[in-house]
Parts: C-alpha cells; sequence; structure tokens
C-alpha cells in the first residue's frame, strides 16, 4: 500500500490533518476486494448494474444516484485504528460487516437504479417509500415482519430501509436457504416478492445511470479532529446514565485507584469474549448485546470509572449485568436514533 506522510504521526497530529488532505483511494484497498464480491453476487442473478462507489465522511446513498458512498476511514489500516479508537469500532471495519453494509446499500443504489419504489405490490408489502424519515425508531425485538441483516432491527425504521435489508438477505444467500430460515414468518412474503423482483430485473440494464458522487472525499474540507468532534456530538455525546449504579458496583471512582486500568479499557478489551459468553447463556443475538456494551463502555468512560477488582472475576460479573440490561432493553421503551 502506497504511504502517506500521515501513516505514521501521533494521533494528537493526524487529528490536524483534513480529510482531503488524506489521499486515500479505494483502488489497491480491500475495499475494492469487497466492491468485486458484491459485483460477483449481482452477476449470480444476471444482474447488469453495478452501483459506483466513493470516498465520503459516512456510509449512504443520495437521493437519484445509483452508487454508494464509503466512509474515508475505512481505506487505510491508520484511519480504521484512528476510527476505533475515537468511537469505539468502525463501522464496516471487518470484511463480514463491510459486505453486510454493502449489500444493504446496494439495495439503495438499485432501487435507483431501476426506478422501484412506486411498484403497488411493494408499497403493500413494505410501505410507502414516501414516507418520511424519523428522527428516531423503537423496534419490536420479537417482530417477525422484518429480516433481521444489520442490528438495531434496522428494516423497521423506515419502508426503504425494510426493503434494502431484505434485498441485502436475498443477494447474501447463493442458495435459497433464506426459506428455510424465515419459514413461517410474515417476513418470508417480503423475501418472495424482493426474490421475484430480481428474477424479473436478470439481463436488463438500469434506466438511471447518474455516476455523480456527493461529499467526495476530495471536497471535504474539515479535519479530523472536527470530525471526530462533530461525530462524538451526534453519537456519543450522552449515554444512558441508567446503568450508573450498576457500573459503580462493578468498578471505581476512588482516587486511590487512578492508576489502575480504565474500565472503558478493560471492557473493550475483553467485549468479544463477554458476547460470546452472554450469548452462549441467552441465546441472544451478539449484535444486540453490543448495542447495551457500547452504551456501558461509554458511560464508563465518561464516569472515569476504573478497575479494582480481580480480572476474572469482574467478567464473570460484568457478563451478568450485560444479560441482566439487555433483558430490560428489550422490555423497556427504547427508542434508536435513525
Amino acid at each position: 500500500m502506497k504511504r502517506h506522510s500521515w501513516e505514521d504521526l501521533a494521533d494528537k497530529e493526524l487529528l490536524k490533518v483534513r480529510l482531503r488532505d488524506l489521499h486515500v483511494r479505494i483502488e489497491g484497498t480491500w475495499i475494492e476486494d469487497c466492491l468485486a464480491e458484491l459485483y460477483e453476487e449481482l452477476e449470480r442473478r444476471d444482474i447488469r448494474f453495478r452501483p459506483h462507489a466513493w470516498l465520503s465522511n459516512e456510509w449512504f446513498v443520495p437521493d437519484d444516484i445509483p452508487g454508494i458512498a464509503i466512509p474515508f476511514y475505512l481505506a487505510h489500516p491508520r484511519l480504521i485504528k484512528l476510527e476505533r479508537k475515537q468511537m469505539l469500532e468502525a463501522e464496516g471495519g471487518t470484511r463480514v460487516e463491510m459486505m453486510k453494509i454493502l449489500r444493504h446499500e446496494c439495495g439503495h443504489a438499485l432501487d435507483n437504479a431501476y426506478l422501484l419504489a412506486a411498484d403497488s405490490e411493494r408499497q403493500e408489502l413494505f410501505g410507502k417509500s414516501s414516507k418520511r424519515y424519523p428522527e428516531h425508531y423503537r423496534p419490536n425485538p420479537a417482530s417477525r415482519r422484518y429480516v433481521r441483516h444489520l442490528r438495531l432491527y434496522y428494516a423497521q425504521s423506515h419502508p426503504l430501509e425494510d426493503f434494502a435489508e431484505t434485498f441485502a438477505v436475498i443477494l447474501a444467500a447463493q442458495h435459497e436457504g433464506w426459506r428455510k430460515r424465515y419459514e413461517g414468518w410474515p417476513a418470508l412474503r417480503k423475501l418472495e416478492y424482493v426474490d421475484a423482483l430480481l428474477e424479473g430485473l436478470r439481463g436488463k440494464r438500469p434506466v438511471v445511470k447518474n455516476r455523480g458522487r456527493v461529499d467526495p472525499l476530495s471536497a471535504l474540507t474539515m479535519t479530523l479532529g472536527e470530525y471526530y468532534d462533530d461525530k462524538h456530538q451526534r453519537y456519543m455525546a450522552s449515554y444512558p446514565d441508567i446503568y450508573d449504579r450498576d457500573l459503580r458496583r462493578l468498578f471505581s471512582d476512588d482516587p486511590r485507584h487512578a492508576k489502575r486500568e480504565l474500565a472503558s479499557r478493560f471492557l473493550r478489551r475483553n467485549r468479544a469474549e463477554i458476547r460470546r459468553i452472554v450469548s452462549e447463556w441467552t441465546g441472544e443475538y451478539e449484535f444486540t448485546l453490543n448495542h447495551v456494551l457500547k452504551d456501558m463502555i461509554g458511560r464508563s468512560r465518561e464516569l472515569k470509572l476504573r478497575v479494582a477488582r480481580p480480572e476474572s472475576r469482574l467478567k464473570i460479573d460484568f457478563a451478568i449485568l450485560l444479560a441482566i440490561k439487555t433483558m430490560d432493553f428489550h422490555y423497556s421503551r427504547n427508542w434508536f436514533a435513525l
């Protein structure tokens, strides 16, 4: 991979670099490999559409453009590392997650390319695509009217997201394993609709061929520091305080422990093992556990809590707490920001 002058900078100095001056590209990176895999999946269905892609500040598909914007940080290991340090995770930072998101965004791009949203049967199954996007949505984790693909039951947020999620499930399946997975679910009708829709698109060229790019990286003048300041404000400014009492039972803010490991760092370091333990205990989906866990990590950091107990016992105690709070999550009145 081509070296950049900023690769070896300390975080403090790297945060002063403007996004446009990163000069990273999709070509020659693992993103290009993932796009090639996406195109192969479309080829298997004989879909002649290939969404173009560009680097920007986040994942999105613009209105009326059949293309996909991909977060710039995914184009370089140093930037992925910074993203994880700043945000606790890098959305799309593993190949599995990258492919899940690309398939979802491809569903939106396909929608734009073939002007599919106005179909009456689709409106009946998914709801009106013209419905206004809400600022927040509250999903029903027990609902079987929607597929489960991206985390936070994202298909329930809006009819367009429901369609894109359903498309992603169909595209990911080389065979029809989705029929067995969703047997008896009302969501099966949506899957069968999308499957038939793709059959009808075999060999057809897209109607819309706009290769435009919205907010390309080369046009973004903010620094990395400004980018993360804005992102923190939007996503991390206020973690729920409902965990405070329990977190303080497990961790400490006593000045005597000021040199001990931060609780947030301890939890990040052990999050995969803790998720696995709780998932095996409860049968809960790991992405649901991860949502609750992420809030608890963020709140631990805000409270400046530190580890003051033996690690082996602390992992078990925290796993028990996570299992309890995840059940609370399901049955409380939680709303997700869209």
